[in-house]
């Protein structure tokens, strides 16, 4: 690692890797610091190995369209500490992967397995889907009527609609949706107190919890068996084709079939959970935007857009430099660690006007909150059209909202949102 002169202070690199830093607002201000003060530095922190964290918009764009410069797969695409990456390597026979989904790939095999399923997530496949979606969400709706003006519309509404959506489209039986939601809760919640998994390893130091390997054997063990159910009798949803891909001609390993299965299971529903949450927390603190949709439903697609930029569930993916190049003038050398924060990239003051302010009819609304370049979030028109049809069912008859307690976000510096939000409404 180079360029000692561009080293983050201790306290605001030490806040890039601290979960309970995402969760009580400190990253905001770091990223507001280190945007003004130092936009592309290095952070150097205890038990992590060094690496340079991007905070800028202009910079985070232009490592995500470089993706032969600044690789994916050559270390873990997901901050890890030292002794959790040794742990890795021990069980995975030296790679740094626990599992090989998409964000772990780079060409050629990223744009040859995520072709495996595009279609499924194309806009015209999605359009076949509105209907069932809407009903989905008509479901979601009475379940909140249901809870007599008062409850908490994370765990009541925002988890368990999408969730359902991606499971519908998976295979997976509506039985099992509560075991795959704790599950994911689990694997992103990891370092979360109240989401991450009991055992006799919760009081271990963060960086012996960052991984819990048994909640990844308990997908795999479930989803080796839907795989076999795939094989024998394949059906009309997106678990068969995961399990009767092939590349090049070969059945895809079973490792990189359940690693899909996971991807697809989590990534699938939780990120647009925490977008739905986002979403009505800023509504229920900002009444004059929620006026504002009352009296035009059409901004409906910015309100989108927006919860997504506000929320920004996935806060950070890390890059490897592949060779010696320069980013704001800095030397990066080859086998550079380099952390794209898009949470702050979602705040740069040089693309957004007021960026901590929640507008529903900002335009143009440039967030990276899917990222961008051959890694572009390969579910956003789903994740979109989920929302949206959402708003479309529950505005109209939402007359009132405001907050009845205390919120929360999940204490997390991969993917977090919402965990609480108690809320008070009135329906008409």
């Amino acid at each position: 690692m180079t360029a000692a002169e561009h080293r983050i202070p201790q306290a605001h690199a030490g806040n890039l890797a601290d979960p309970a830093a995402y969760a009580d607002g400190r990253i905001f201000e770091t990223y507001r610091w280190l945007r003004k003060n130092e936009p592309f530095g290095v952070a150097d922190i205890e038990g992590v190995d060094p690496f340079w964290a991007a905070v800028k918009h202009a910079d985070i764009l232009e490592i995500s369209r470089q993706n032969d410069l600044f690789h994916n797969g050559d270390r873990n695409p997901v901050l890890t500490s030292q002794l959790a990456d040794r742990k890795v390597r021990e069980m995975m026979g030296g790679s740094p992967h626990l599992l090989r989904t998409l964000i772990h790939m780079d060409a050629p095999d990223h744009l040859k397995y995520r072709a495996l399923t595009q279609a499924w997530f194309m806009p015209q496949n999605l359009k076949s889907l509105e209907d069932r979606i809407r009903v989905i969400a008509r479901a979601a709706v009475e379940r909140m009527a249901a809870q007599g003006g008062q409850c908490d519309f994370v765990n009541e509404v925002a988890l368990h609609y999408p969730l359902h959506v991606i499971m519908t489209i998976m295979g997976v039986p509506e039985s099992d949706e509560p075991r795959m939601l704790k599950l994911t809760q689990e694997l992103f919640g990891a370092t979360d107190p109240e989401l991450g998994r009991k055992t006799a390893d919760s009081d271990k130091p963060l960086e012996e919890r960052q991984i819990d390997f048994g909640v990844i054997t308990d997908f795999f063990e479930y989803f080796r068996k839907l795989s076999e159910a795939r094989r024998a009798s394949p059906t009309d949803d997106l678990a068969s084709v995961i399990a009767n891909s092939k590349i090049d001609g070969q059945p895809i390993s079973d490792l990189e079939a359940m690693s899909y299965y996971i991807i697809v299971a989590t990534a699938g529903h939780d990120t647009t959970s925490s977008s739905t949450g986002g979403a009505m927390w800023a509504l229920a603190e900002n009444p004059a935007e929620f006026k504002k949709l009352k009296a035009d439903l059409s901004l409906i697609p910015g309100l989108v857009d927006e919860s997504i930029r506000w929320t920004t569930p996935v806060k950070t993916f890390m890059r490897t430099a592949t060779a010696d190049t320069e980013v704001r003038g800095r030397a990066v050398k080859a086998g550079d660690w380099i952390m794209l924060c898009y949470a702050s990239g979602n705040r740069d003051e040089e693309v957004f006007e007021a960026p901590d302010a929640f507008r529903i009819d900002r335009k143009p609304n440039r967030h990276l909150a899917f990222g961008y370049g051959a890694h572009l979030c390969l579910g956003q028109h789903l994740a979109k059209m989920e929302m949206r049809i959402l708003w479309e069912e529950l505005i109209p008859r939402l007359k009132s909202v405001e907050l009845a307690g205390e919120a929360a976000l999940s204490e997390a510096f991969f993917v977090n949102g919402p965990k609480r939000l108690p809320i008070r409404f009135e329906m008409a």
